[in-house]
């Protein structure tokens, strides 16, 4: 695949600008840096191998090549759309859950970034904000996918069960048609990104939901039933103990009991 070919295969969405890269450590870097030099809203990075691929908490994310989908998509959030920074982690999340919906693969949203199949981890998403003061000048929006088996990492360094796509499919997935439907429903999906609908749609898709779950957040675990989401997309918690707590984004790691 060269860039002329990959550019031609999404022409019929409202991109900003293509960058493909064969190798490199991190699209969210490259992204990132050129968010910084001025790239457009809907820029979009690609990386058929990142050698320092990461997800949430510095944790390393695999990336081999011919096997997965690794981009980064720069975007100049609106007025509207800075109120609500913290959705657009459930923004990439809700493309691929769309997309693996209409492809009859039942899924489901990991809160906050994950996207799960059969209770494994197949995608995540990396939301890194660049600030001027206290306003987002840009937000870089990174997802990986696990779409082939050998995108699959060994088990011993695995921090929850993780699958691909195609194990779940009976049939290849054509990495790049998937690409294609990926940035097609995440540009759908954008215009409803602060409405009632889009957190509905979230919370529907939302894994664990009434189920018990231990949640680490630093040097504290609580245990609690997942209740829902906050209008910010903040996590609901009911408490072991009774009462309620709000999550908010950050360090947190939360697994099912």
């Amino acid at each position: 695949m060269d860039e002329t070919t990959f550019r031609k295969l999404l022409f019929d969405l409202p991109l900003g600008g293509v960058r493909y890269l064969d190798r490199t450590e991190s699209s969210n870097d490259v992204a990132l840096a050129w968010a910084s030099q001025g790239a457009p809203d809907l820029s979009l990075v690609y990386a058929e191998e990142q050698t320092q691929g990461r997800g949430r908490m510095g944790r390393r994310w695999f990336t081999p090549p011919g096997s997965a989908l690794a981009f980064s998509l720069v975007l100049r959030p609106s007025a509207r759309e800075r109120e609500a920074i913290g959705l657009f982690s459930g923004l990439g999340a809700l493309a691929l859950f769309a997309v693996l919906q209409k492809r009859g693969v039942a899924a489901q949203v990991k809160w906050p970034n994950d996207v799960l199949i059969g209770g494994c981890k197949t995608a995540g998403v990396l939301v890194e904000t660049a600030w001027v003061g206290a306003e987002a000048e840009s937000v870089v929006l990174g997802m990986g996918i696990n779409v082939q088996p050998g995108s699959v990492p060994p088990a011993e360094v695995l921090n929850f069960p993780a699958t691909c796509i195609e194990a779940e499919t009976a049939a290849p997935v054509e990495r790049f048609a998937l690409l294609h439907d990926v940035l097609a429903e995440l540009v759908a999906w954008r215009p409803r990104l602060a409405a009632q609908g889009f957190l509905q749609s979230w919370e529907d898709a939302l894994a664990f939901r009434g189920q018990t779950v231990r949640v680490v957040l630093g040097a504290e675990e609580i245990n609690g039933r997942v209740a829902g989401l906050e209008l910010g997309g903040q996590l609901r918690l009911e408490l072991d103990g009774g009462g309620m707590r709000v999550l908010d984004f950050g360090e947190i790691q939360l697994r099912p009991l």
